[in-house]
C-alpha cells in the first residue's frame, strides 16, 4: 500500500505538461507581435540576435492575413531559443517610456491651463523647478492667452506658452 504522504509529495523531475507548454508558447508569440508593432529602428535596438531581428522585419511587410500569421508562428518558433528577459525588459521600458511621456505632456497641459485662467502660483512653481525660465515671456504669454481666450480669438498665445513650457521639460 501506498503511504498517504508518497502521494502528495511534489516530484520536481516533473515534465511541463502540453497544455503549460501550449501556454508559454502563446505567451513568446505574443511578445512576438508585440515587437512586431514597434518600428523597425527600435527592432534594431532590441539586443536580440540579427538573423531574429531580420525575421521580425520581414514579418512586418506582410500583409496577406494567412501568410503574416505563419510568420508570427515561426517566429515565435524562433524566439523560442532566445533568452527573453532582456526582451520583456526592452518592451516595458518602451510602455513605461510611453507612459511617463504622456504625464509629462499632461503636466505641461496643466501648467497651461492653469496659466490661462490665471494662477499665478503655477508660474512659482515653475520658476522653482527651472530657475533659468525667462519668467517675463511666460508671464505675457500667459496674459496674452487668457485675453485671446476671453475676446474668443484662436489661441495663437496659448500654442507659444504650451512650446514655451515644453522647451523648458526637454532642459532637464
Amino acid at each position: 500500500m501506498y503511504d498517504s504522504e508518497e502521494l502528495y509529495e511534489e516530484d520536481d523531475n516533473l515534465v511541463p505538461s502540453r497544455s503549460q507548454k501550449k501556454r508559454e508558447m502563446i505567451a513568446l508569440q505574443g511578445l512576438a507581435e508585440k515587437l512586431m508593432k514597434l518600428s523597425p529602428e527600435l527592432v534594431k535596438k532590441c539586443g536580440l540576435p540579427d538573423y531574429f531581428i531580420d525575421e521580425v522585419i520581414d514579418a512586418m511587410s506582410i500583409t496577406a492575413h494567412e501568410a503574416k500569421r505563419r510568420k508570427v508562428q515561426y517566429v515565435g518558433k524562433l524566439i523560442r531559443n532566445i533568452d527573453t528577459q532582456p526582451l520583456k525588459v526592452f518592451l516595458e521600458d518602451i510602455e513605461t517610456g510611453n507612459r511617463a511621456d504622456n504625464e509629462k505632456f499632461h503636466r505641461i497641459e496643466r501648467w497651461r491651463d492653469g496659466l490661462v485662467e490665471g494662477d499665478m502660483s503655477i508660474l512659482e512653481t515653475i520658476m522653482e523647478e527651472f530657475p533659468d525660465a525667462d519668467r517675463q515671456r511666460i508671464a505675457q504669454l500667459s496674459r496674452n492667452a487668457k485675453n485671446e481666450k476671453k475676446n474668443a480669438k484662436p489661441p495663437k498665445s496659448a500654442k507659444a506658452l504650451f512650446k514655451a513650457l515644453r522647451a523648458l521639460t526637454e532642459q532637464k
